[in-house]
């Protein structure tokens, strides 16, 4: 199949997949597009199942993949405009009755230490919809409280003692980090991205899937292209936060790159190989069909990250 027709497939897709291709790969970030995603398809299908008392499903962290944290994570991935005065109310909602004793979103109430995962994802998407930064702060500081000597992060670090960072917490935060840089937050700002450097560098000791002392692959469902990503980690996931990051090309990106390659379809498309287990609200997509979530995260890493910007000669085609 040639691109001009991946790219007439991708934009027969829901109202955001069509906004992020002609953002990603057009050239052309078509505004008309984005304000649609809030009345019609996924969009509208998610903010229409929030409750009376401002948050999804049963509160905010429970159960999995229904709650407010992997809603408004879900509505931030598809784009959605970030000035939805619902969505704003629920942040303030979380910002009142969420926080922990150390600073973090903790909706654990019977455990003392907040979960470096979950704030990295709610720096994230909390930066995304344009939060108060007084609201940011004491994340910031919880955050960067964490970092381990590594360079990156691990949720089990202040609760059960970590001697080794993750890369699925490692690529939350610094999603969290890069998304705050850039919406203009300032509130230590140079401590951020000197973190989210560190990890970046976490991640690409790693290869971005291997283990650092043996080379061995750390798990195969990194390698498993998965949509929603939830807080899991997969390369896919890491590719694109490097394009979006706009992180230079470096060789140790190649063999995620190779693997990358390596599952786009005949046809041209990547498949939906994977789905974490858990509630959700509805489906997007089906496991072991072609995937638009997939083929046009692929194709932009391709083409922002993996071939064009990154080598600059093609070598991976």
């Amino acid at each position: 199949m040639k691109n001009e027709e991946i790219i007439k497939w991708l934009q027969e897709g829901d109202v955001s997949i069509q906004y992020q291709v002609h953002r990603d790969l057009l050239g052309n970030e078509n505004k008309l597009l984005q304000q649609r995603i809030s009345t019609e398809g996924w969009g509208t299908d998610f903010l229409s199942r929030r409750n009376a008392n401002g948050h999804w499903g049963k509160g905010f962290y429970s159960p999995k993949w229904t709650s407010t944290h992997y809603t408004l994570l879900d509505l931030r991935n598809l784009c959605i405009s970030p000035d939805i005065p619902e969505i704003k109310s629920t942040l303030n909602l979380i910002f009142m009755n969420e926080k922990g004793r150390d600073g973090g979103i903790n909706p654990g109430k019977t455990i003392i230490n907040s979960d470096v995962c979950i704030n990295g994802m709610v720096l994230n998407y909390a930066s995304y919809f344009g939060a108060d930064e007084s609201d940011l702060k004491s994340i910031v500081d919880f955050l960067l409280s964490q970092q381990m000597k590594d360079g990156g992060f691990n949720c089990h670090s202040n609760r059960k003692g970590s001697v080794h960072s993750s890369l699925h917490t490692t690529l939350s935060v610094i999603e969290g980090i890069f998304e705050y840089a850039r919406n203009g937050y300032k509130y230590r700002l140079n401590e951020l991205q000197k973190t989210e450097l560190d990890s970046q560098q976490f991640i690409l000791q790693h290869r971005l899937f291997k283990s650092d002392k043996t080379g061995e692959i750390i798990d195969k469902n990194m390698l498993m292209l998965s949509y929603p990503s939830r807080w899991r980690y997969d390369i896919l996931k890491a590719l694109d936060y490097f394009r979006y990051a706009e992180v230079e090309y470096d060789h140790r990106m190649d063999d995620a790159l190779e693997v990358l390659l390596k599952k786009r379809r005949q046809d041209g498309k990547w498949p939906l190989q994977h789905k974490h287990p858990g509630k959700t609200h509805f489906e997007m997509e089906n496991c072991g069909e072609p995937s638009r979530w997939n083929t046009l995260r692929a194709l932009r890493v391709l083409r922002d990250g993996g071939i064009d910007r990154m080598t600059g000669k093609g070598r991976m085609t």
